[in-house]
Parts: structure tokens; C-alpha cells; sequence
């Protein structure tokens, strides 16, 4: 296990050695969680939630114009709410 050596400034600050930070695609202005457990303290970036949903739900196929999608969401609430009155 390799370990790193890193100084906490009066602020508070820590720096996150470069190969720990290429290792966890930690690029500059990103935000970071410390999710503390019984194991100890870890430390992962915040960009991995957001990017796992990023596309999670496909395109539509064939693509759509606003108003089409519009006149598809039109046409299905049109067709619950008269589902309910029944």
C-alpha cells in the first residue's frame, strides 16, 4: 500500500497528492465527499454520481422536435384524464 504525505493549511486545506487525483479523475473546481465509516475515512468525487445518471434514460428514436413531445404528452393526458372519468 503506498501512502501519501500531505500538510493541512490554516484554513483547513489539505492537497490531494496528483496520482491519487488522476486515480480518481479529480480535476480542478471539483467537488469531493469524505463519507466517514467503520473503516476508516474515504474520499471519492461528487462528478461520479452525476455522471452515472448522465444519459441514463436514451434518446428518443427517431429524434423529436419540441413540439411533437408536446403534443405527445398532450395526447397522453388527455387520454388519463379519460381513463379516470370513467
Amino acid at each position: 500500500m503506498k501512502e501519501y504525505i500531505s500538510s493541512v493549511s490554516p484554513k483547513g486545506q489539505i492537497t490531494i497528492p496528483a496520482e491519487i487525483r488522476e486515480l480518481l479523475g479529480i480535476k480542478p473546481k471539483d467537488k469531493v465527499i469524505f463519507e466517514m465509516g467503520e473503516e476508516g475515512v474515504k474520499i471519492r468525487p461528487l462528478a461520479a454520481r452525476l455522471e452515472a445518471s448522465y444519459q441514463a434514460i436514451p434518446a428518443l428514436t427517431p429524434a423529436r422536435t419540441l413540439e411533437e413531445m408536446m403534443e405527445i404528452a398532450h395526447e397522453d393526458h388527455a387520454q388519463e384524464a379519460a381513463q379516470e372519468g370513467l
